[in-house]
């Protein structure tokens, strides 16, 4: 976001900033740009090799299946959220955590999803799920997981892509498993 930046608009999940810029043509211009917190996103792999996977129901959005995570909350680290979204929507820890991918999906947001696996993942507790999510927590094996993702309801584009790359290359295959621990 640029120092000149200000803020015109604070939502509940969107902020919206407006700076002045001067374009190549010498021309002054009105620029945009929305800011939203960061997301966690987690990759749980149990202590048996098993991926666990949610299917999902939120208000205003049809049943899906996808990754657990949520947002980071204000002052809190990326980590700690993947930590504490994993908990909440699973009841699942996890004695190792290592971070698999950050990116930057949309260049008109300042927003990085944060991408973790979460290795030796073990069952806890009960979910702790708020009033706007229902979850399915589903474990599948690593061949599942591949099918759900390359073919299947799992949408995750970047994690798509990894697959498919990996598909390609058996190499890249066995060093994606080894990655996750399976």
């Amino acid at each position: 976001m640029p120092e000149n930046a200000k803020r015109v608009f604070r939502g509940v999940i969107f902020d919206v900033y407006q700076w002045e810029q001067k374009g190549y043509d010498g021309n002054v211009k009105i620029f945009e740009k929305l800011q939203r917190p960061d997301t966690a996103v987690i990759i749980p792999v149990t202590q048996n090799g098993k991926i666990i996977i949610a299917k999902q129901e939120q208000p205003g959005k049809a049943p899906f299946v996808g990754l657990v995570g949520g947002r980071v909350d204000e002052g809190e680290d990326v980590l700690a959220a993947a930590q504490r979204e994993l908990l909440e929507e699973t009841g699942y820890e996890a004695k190792e955590w290592e971070l698999f991918d950050a990116v930057e999906p949309v260049s008109k947001i300042d927003w990085t999803v944060h991408t973790f696996v979460a290795k030796g993942c073990k069952k806890v507790s009960e979910q702790n799920l708020d009033g706007a999510e229902k979850i399915e927590v589903l474990l599948v094996d690593f061949d599942t997981f591949v099918e759900k993702v390359l073919y299947g309801d799992l949408a995750d584009i970047e994690l798509k892509i990894r697959l498919l790359e990996a598909k390609l290359d058996p190499v890249k295959m066995e060093a994606f498993k080894k990655q996750l621990g399976v």
